[in-house]
């Protein structure tokens, strides 16, 4: 059977599994996309560019095929600091029973209508035209409408009550207001009082030759589903080859689907309309990926010297239900406390997926991060909570959301982010019974982004069949030291997926595979006489540089990367061996060895910190760089080798152009791997590492330095 078949094949099992269970947990994510060989702004850490809005539509354009009969809008996005204006945010509205929501022309992305200059000096009198026929269809559907009177004639107000709207009474100053596109959102949300009053003002105007129509902020579905099929008779009865539809972001319930592609720095990001199952949302994450794939867009990056990472962006992905009433996460009230506590007892949910920046200063800090690990106040939080039987939604997220934000307060940047779970503060868009898992990076493929919905699925099932009071771990060092190492991160997921299997929710193999993520990880593989060396990417985690809260207020924060952490291990090729008499010295200390044993064996690692580089700006300003890695590895009967881990090509040769597979970027890796044999003498008497160096199982070898 082909691979992408067993795929579907094992979510199709989790999803009868859930339905099983008696449960209902939509999902939707929020992939992310780069142009991985561009070294444009917008492409490497811009969030806007005329680029990325060209690509999104395209991509759009793509995926309207696969939806016909849906509307393609053009609506105002998300407001950030720092920038004059809301971002742009393009999407396609459709309904989920396949029925036609938009009979009109197409966007002009989908058209990709040639306009003529004859075209162009009609198109002048298309918004007086458009408008005035507009308002007519309006009333003629039993809504009262008029255009606004001179010089607004590119403008109709509409009420839904019978009510004569106030244009006609010129008494309304508020219908003269500029494009919503070019006034700045303020407040957490898109706010319009004409439409509060009841009045709802559509501008008509023209645009580089198209006509185009700015949405008022429509209340419901189907006032909106009508309001578009008016505008697609009047379009056709003006013959109109395209059409542009913007301005407000259309009303969503369970009975449409609206997709977005908004701006992100360095990426553009997908935000998917829910589905019910994972089976679903892969079909939809391969037509995004394909659509992305034609548009020369990538869902993760290769750098020059062979290393893999994601596209920038992370790779979110969010829980709920049908409509927030029916959310697993309000209709039984013990889950998401139980699901707090679980993922503080299994660090691999929160690090074996993430991006390359963890930590309390990423994007998802964990609760025990931002807490800089006293959990005495969250403990008693969740004490309390275990003793209401049937917590309401405003106690559920009123008792959890102090707790569930990053270190400066932010509960939009916490790893399970509950923002959108009934949240007054956030106006519409805040009570919908979501909860976000933000601690996952862009993954490689569609495959291994519904494997990771998956996992999440399966756990929520699990939990809200069987309640999880574990009391809070608290992990103190062990968890950026030991958790940052790819060996105890697969040990602790294999614990996870055992608890799944054992609670008749195991995940099968195709999945599995995806989720236990290693090849990308890998640097090298070599045999040293009769031992395995290996040496993976560790986890390392990135502190800020400067005043948390005065980041806050910029675009970006400024982080040190300028310390890497890698672990090596050591397996035996001879069964009757131990590895008891191998050693890692490290500069002038001999490294001590964990000694574990898993399902392949003996296993002998360690993790090491070092400076790869001197930051312009960033902590330790005095102390230098340790690149390449030197390491020498030996045996007193099988030899000595000395191992060089550069971080660029080892002849400092420049490398010709971006690694074009990710083949092509593995053997980079390998190729900066040096090993060379040596002889007994060459093996200098190392020293142990002082206590402050050592953090088991890692070895902090910028400490060193201080006996330079």
């Amino acid at each position: 059977m082909d691979p992408d078949d067993e795929v579907m094949q094992a979510l199709a099992d989790h999803d009868r599994r859930v339905t099983r269970a008696g449960l209902s947990i939509w999902v939707g994510a929020e992939p992310t996309y780069t142009d991985r060989f561009s070294e444009a702004p917008e492409w490497l850490f811009d969030a806007l560019g005329d680029d990325k809005q060209d690509r999104a539509l395209k991509m759009l354009a793509r995926l309207e095929r696969h939806h016909k009969g849906a509307a393609i809008l053009r609506s105002v996005g998300r407001q950030y600091g720092g920038e004059p204006h809301p971002r742009w945010c393009v999407g396609i509205y459709s309904r989920r029973d396949g029925l036609r929501v938009w009979p009109g022309p197409p966007d002009p992305a989908v058209a990709a209508v040639a306009t003529t200059t004859a075209e162009e000096s009609n198109a002048t009198k298309v918004p007086a035209t458009l408008s005035a026929t507009l308002s007519r269809v309006l009333r003629s559907i039993g809504l009262s409408a008029a255009t606004a009177q001179t010089p607004l004639q590119d403008r109709v107000v509409f009420r839904t009550d019978g009510t004569p709207p106030p244009v006609c009474q010129g008494d309304e100053p508020a219908l003269a207001r500029a494009s919503l596109h070019s006034e700045r959102v303020e407040g957490a949300e898109l706010e319009d009082e004409l439409a509060d009053s009841g009045n709802y003002l559509i501008v008509c105007r023209e645009q580089d030759g198209i006509a185009t129509l700015e949405f008022p902020k429509i209340p419901d579905v189907k006032l909106f589903e009508r309001l578009l099929d008016a505008i697609a008779n009047v379009a056709i009865e003006l013959e109109l080859p395209s059409i542009i539809l913007c301005g407000y972001p259309p009303p969503v319930d369970s009975t449409v689907c609206w997709t977005t592609i908004t701006p992100d720095p360095a990426v553009i990001e997908a935000n998917m309309a829910p589905v019910a199952g994972t089976v679903d949302l892969l079909q939809h994450l391969r037509q995004l990926e394909s659509a992305a794939k034609q548009e020369r867009l990538a869902p993760l990056r290769l750098q020059y010297n062979g290393v893999e990472s994601d596209s920038g962006g992370g790779g979110h992905i969010t829980l709920g239900g049908a409509r927030p009433s029916v959310s697993p996460f309000l209709a039984t009230g013990h889950l998401l406390p139980g699901i707090v506590r679980y993922f503080n007892q299994h660090p691999s949910l929160s690090y074996l997926h993430a991006t390359d920046s963890v930590g309390p200063s990423s994007q998802a800090p964990r609760v025990d991060e931002s807490l800089n690990h006293d959990l005495s106040e969250f403990a008693l939080a969740l004490e309390l909570l275990r003793r209401v039987d049937s917590p309401t939604p405003e106690t559920l997220w009123s008792s959890l959301a102090p707790f569930l934000a990053d270190p400066s307060g932010n509960s939009h940047r916490a790893e399970i982010n509950i923002e959108k779970l009934w949240n007054p503060f956030l106006g519409g868009r805040g009570c919908n019974g979501l909860v976000e898992f933000r601690a996952f990076r862009m993954a490689p493929s569609a495959e291994t982004t519904a494997s990771l919905a998956a996992l999440l699925r399966a756990v929520v099932t699990m939990l809200a069949k069987h309640p999880f009071e574990e009391p809070l771990v608290s992990w103190g060092p062990e968890l950026h030291s030991r958790f940052s190492l790819p060996y105890f991160l697969h040990r602790d997921m294999k614990e996870v997926l055992a608890d799944l299997q054992a609670n008749d929710q195991g995940l099968g193999t195709p999945l599995v595979e995806r989720l236990l993520r290693d090849r990308d990880l890998i640097l090298a593989q070599r045999t040293l006489g009769s031992a395995q060396l290996e040496i993976r990417k560790a986890l390392e985690f990135w502190p800020l540089v400067g005043d948390v809260a005065t980041q806050e207020r910029g675009g970006s924060r400024l982080i040190d990367s300028s310390t890497s952490r890698v672990e090596i291990r050591l397996r035996s090729n001879d069964p009757s061996e131990t590895l008891d008499d191998w050693k890692v010295v490290a500069g002038s200390w001999s490294v001590p060895l964990h000694q574990s044993v898993d399902e392949d064996g003996p296993v002998a690692l360690v993790g090491l910190r070092y400076r790869t580089f001197v930051p312009l700006r960033g902590l330790h300003p005095t102390l230098g760089a340790q690149s390449p890695l030197v390491l020498t590895v030996s045996h007193p009967r099988h030899g000595h080798w000395h191992v060089s881990l550069h971080e660029w090509h080892p002849e400092s040769e420049p490398y010709a152009g971006l690694p074009a597979t990710v083949d092509d970027a593995r053997r980079r890796r390998e190729q900066r791997c040096v090993i060379k044999p040596i002889d007994a003498t060459s093996v200098s008497s190392p020293t142990q590492p002082p206590r402050d160096a050592i953090s088991d199982p890692v070895v902090d070898l910028r400490w060193q330095q201080l006996n330079v």
